[in-house]
């Protein structure tokens, strides 16, 4: 039987997994190894694994190397330990395919050792930018360590054929993410009030995601603080906050974050992870998603909610017409937030598509990693473009 690995390292990369995850755990044909290390094993992060738990999926191996250090040498020896740890896993299981998705240090790392170890790469939402993020060049580096790809528009599609690779391995399958929203039975608004003990009835709200900008000298720390201060201006709003990745500067943003929810102690929910289901419904009722993550481009935009992008750490994505991109001055989220809340812009929203697709990319990418022929996939052959 074929032994297919996933790792995942984040709450929202499990979330985008999650369908391929329960796809491959009830296929008779496979058998699923399930890698799970980083942010899920970390109670400063949520201890996320609690979440896979629940979801009633078998943990193959837990890989322990995330340091309680948001330095540049805390995250280089984080994904030292990683490297180490995959090596000893892949020793143990002996997967016949790994699946990876993004852009994190950590899928790197694991991809490392599975490159070494002979073992076939399937990596999804591969071919994107994101200039202002040392993502960028992890991407194309697990880009040219896999095998298989699955992108989430043509336009990626042809970029990591660019890069070298056999157009035939390349699928434009769209974005998993999407495919939750379709799926799952989403909460009403009384019930995910109830259910995050924050009451957004009475009051509209925001939902706000902030990372570190891991290319920018202080992380972009400056941008939040004026995120932060614009938010003062809404008096009427709440806000419903999730804590930034584990990157370099993470640490310093969640002080900040800190601070601001004990000044609005009665506005402000600051949370490690909502999980899937309460997150996306929360998108579904909001007035606005802000911030800078990859989020508010790719699955906001099925809900016809507006999104303020700040700042360079989603620059060069693709991204639709109901985002509004902004730089990290006040003046600029202001006059952001103050067009995203207007009716003429909320119209827009109303009549614009997502371009990240409609919600079968699960299954298009399960379609072809239950059945591909892995004999020989290892070996690759540069494709030039003529």
């Amino acid at each position: 039987m074929r032994k297919i690995a996933i790792f995942t390292g984040t709450r929202a990369e499990y979330g985008l997994l999650y369908w391929i995850i329960k796809g491959i755990a009830e296929s008779e044909q496979v058998e699923l190894q399930l890698y799970v290390g980083g942010m899920h094993l970390s109670p400063e992060f949520g201890k996320t694994v609690q979440q896979i738990e629940n979801d009633g999926f078998p943990i193959a191996e837990r890989l322990e190397f995330l340091l309680s250090s948001d330095t540049a040498v805390g995250i280089t020896k984080s994904m030292g330990l990683a490297l180490i740890s995959a090596a000893d896993a892949f020793e143990r299981t002996k997967p016949d395919l790994l699946v990876v998705l993004g852009d994190r240090f950590e899928s790197m790392a694991i991809c490392q050792a599975a490159m070494v170890a002979q073992i076939p790469i399937a990596h999804i939402h591969g071919g994107e930018t994101t200039e202002g993020l040392i993502d960028e060049a992890v991407r194309h580096s697990i880009t040219k360590m896999s095998h298989l790809h699955f992108t989430a528009t043509e336009e990626y599609r042809q970029r990591v054929i660019q890069l070298g690779e056999q157009p035939d391995k390349v699928y434009n399958v769209g974005a998993p993410g999407i495919d939750s929203i379709k799926r799952l039975n989403l909460l009403s608004l009384n019930a995910l009030s109830d259910s995050i003990d924050f009451d957004i009835v009475s009051s509209p709200y925001m939902v706000v995601t902030y990372h570190p900008v891991t290319l920018s000298k202080d992380g972009a720390v400056t941008a939040l603080k004026n995120l932060l201060s614009s938010l003062r201006d809404y008096p009427k709003h709440k806000f419903i906050i999730t804590y930034p990745n584990a990157d370099t500067h993470g640490r310093v943003l969640i002080e900040l974050l800190d601070e601001f929810k004990k000044e609005f102690p009665d506005r402000v929910l600051l949370v490690q992870s909502l999980g899937q289901l309460r997150y996306l419904s929360a998108l579904q009722y909001c007035d606005l998603v802000i911030g800078n993550s990859s989020s508010g481009l790719i699955e906001v935009p099925t809900f016809k909610v507006p999104t303020v992008n700040i700042g360079n750490r989603q620059k060069g994505r693709i991204a639709g017409d109901t985002v509004i991109h902004c730089k990290g001055d006040e003046n600029s989220i202001l006059s952001s937030i103050q067009l995203a809340l207007s009716a003429e812009f909320k119209q827009q929203c109303d009549l614009t598509n997502n371009p990240y697709g409609s919600g079968e990319a699960s299954d298009r990418i399960l379609d072809v990693i239950l059945n591909v022929e892995l004999e020989n996939l290892i070996y690759k052959k540069f494709y030039d473009i003529k």
